[in-house]
């Protein structure tokens, strides 16, 4: 039984949380007598708390984020209403900026606002000994990368197993996009390299394959981002998946080279355009070159195997329907495996704020902070809007309608935006639910064979050709009997290339 315990909810079973592991990493010599409770979103709150006093913890540290904060608001109400004098003490970004009136800080003891890494352990040692700190809001200074000790080893061979491993080389982030709280970090600082790549050796030799970089900007240093891209090169690819994010006209051709060279779906890159309108992009403090940023993107989608996932977001202060239609359409003439429609979110502490007043930003007032109107998008349009995100999300990013999906702009509308809007429309109208998980797959492919015979008036065989082609590619099933109605025989399946472990959506893509 621990006496301190880090806990907190991710918001999938396979995603680990980082920042506890760090936590725990750093505890010093208290770290024999704390451990790591994670939980996810589908535990309720009365679970989660019967499961932590279970153990009778002196003291209980809560990461709390975007996903989990109603969760944690109740865990603690309950936690404080049988053990009233058990410390509670906060974390994260949920609480880090603006922390009142919250209901979750008033009712904790301690909150931690900041990076933690070493903070949470001094806190500790103070409540341990009687002695806690008369302030409830404790403001922790970054700490010194170069001695931080590094919580890789703490990843559980379960965890190696099952788990996507988040991994950093940097924190910080110099850009100053004002949507994102990495604005109000500017300064970049590296962990030093060998013990990091050090450490990466260790995680592959305990078979360790599937990595996600958290650093905000991996090409910020190019000549570092490659050093790392070599080291995996140089190991067994088999099986091997990296995920990282990088400013899209920041790629030079050495860096775009070294990415050719690794095999098929296991490079994905989250490439944050956000948007195309050097206006709208300067008036939230972001500096991006839309030539470069499309040169990079055609010639990594031409010339190598990997998986482009772009992001636009919807809502920024001033930018109107057309813009968004234009970048998103430009987007599809690219190519790129997926592209995520992201709403703006109104993020605590986020300068984006300060436009509130002038373009009439509208926000939800519970996490995840979307927006709900601007000056320049009425709220009506903005909920058509996010229907269109979740199903081109669904259909089109998740790869299971590959093919048949760009029949939907192959019809009338020229414009993709456009073309897929009035799907989205239509889709709302006849399934009001449609844009949920539950959402029979057999169902959507019906509503899309539906929609592009009778409203696009589209030959009803080819359409059922490809559409059963596309549910075939993804694992053998059983086609609709309305498209089976139309079919003389079943699509042949194209050679599937070899399963290698990847994520569901890079198999798609390939093929």
């Amino acid at each position: 039984m621990a006496e301190i315990l880090l806990t907190t909810s991710n918001a999938r079973y396979f995603h680990a949380a980082f920042g506890l592991r760090y936590l725990l990493a750093n505890m010093g010599e208290l770290q024999p007598i704390t451990a790591i409770r994670e939980f996810d979103l589908s535990r309720s709150p009365g679970e989660i708390a019967e499961s932590l006093l279970e153990e009778h913890p002196r003291i209980v540290g809560i990461g709390v984020y975007l996903w989990n904060l109603d969760q944690a608001t109740r865990v603690v109400a309950i936690l404080k209403k049988i053990r009233p004098h058990l410390p509670i003490v906060l974390g994260g970004p949920e609480v880090s900026y603006r922390p009142y009136p919250q209901p979750l800080v008033r009712q904790a003891d301690h909150v931690i606002c900041g990076e933690g890494d070493l903070a949470f352990a001094r806190l500790c040692r103070r409540l341990l000994a009687n002695r806690p700190p008369t302030r409830k809001i404790l403001a922790a200074s970054a700490p010194d990368l170069d001695t931080l000790r590094l919580p890789y080893e703490l990843y559980t061979d379960e965890d190696i197993a099952h788990r996507t491993l988040y991994v950093e080389s940097f924190r910080g982030c110099p850009f100053g996009c004002e949507f994102c709280l990495s604005a109000l970090d500017p300064a970049v600082r590296r962990i030093p390299l060998p013990p990091f790549l050090e450490e990466m050796r260790r995680l592959l030799d305990r078979g360790a394959r599937h990595f996600k970089f958290v650093d905000r900007t991996f090409n910020l240093d190019v000549q570092r981002a490659q050093a790392i891209l070599r080291f995996f090169l140089d190991r067994d690819l088999k099986g091997l998946f990296l995920h990282f994010e990088m400013v899209p006209d920041r790629l030079p051709q050495p860096l775009c080279e070294l990415l050719a060279a690794f095999p098929p779906g296991s490079i994905q890159l989250e490439l944050g355009v956000q948007t195309f309108d050097p206006q709208v992009a300067e008036r939230i403090g972001r500096r991006q070159d839309n030539r470069r940023v499309e040169h990079n993107l055609r010639w990594l989608r031409q010339n190598t195997p990997v998986h482009l996932h772009t992001d636009l977001v919807v809502g920024l202060p001033g930018e109107d329907l057309d813009s968004i239609r234009q970048g998103f359409d430009r987007l599809v003439a690219i190519g790129p495996q997926e592209i995520q429609v992201g709403i703006l979110k109104g993020l605590r502490g986020a300068p984006i704020r300060r436009h509130d007043g002038e373009h009439r930003m509208a926000y939800g007032e519970w996490p995840p902070y979307e927006i709900l109107q601007t000056k320049a998008i009425d709220f009506s349009t903005m909920q058509r809007i996010k229907r269109l995100a979740r199903i081109w999300d669904r259909v089109f990013n998740s790869g299971r309608f590959l093919d048949s999906a760009k029949m939907i702009w192959e019809g009338p509308l020229s414009s993709p935006f456009d073309a897929f809007l009035h799907w989205t429309d239509w889709l709302f109208d006849q399934a009001p639910h449609a844009g949920r998980e539950g959402i029979a797959l057999g169902r959507l492919a019906e509503l899309l064979f539906i929609y592009l015979t009778t409203v696009q008036g589209q030959e009803p065989g080819a359409v059922a050709a490809r559409i059963a082609l596309d549910l075939r590619r993804d694992k053998p099933r059983d086609i609709p009997a309305i498209l089976r109605a139309h079919l003389s025989q079943l699509p042949r399946l194209p050679d599937r290339p070899p399963d290698t472990g990847l994520p569901a959506r890079q198999r798609r893509h390939r093929g």
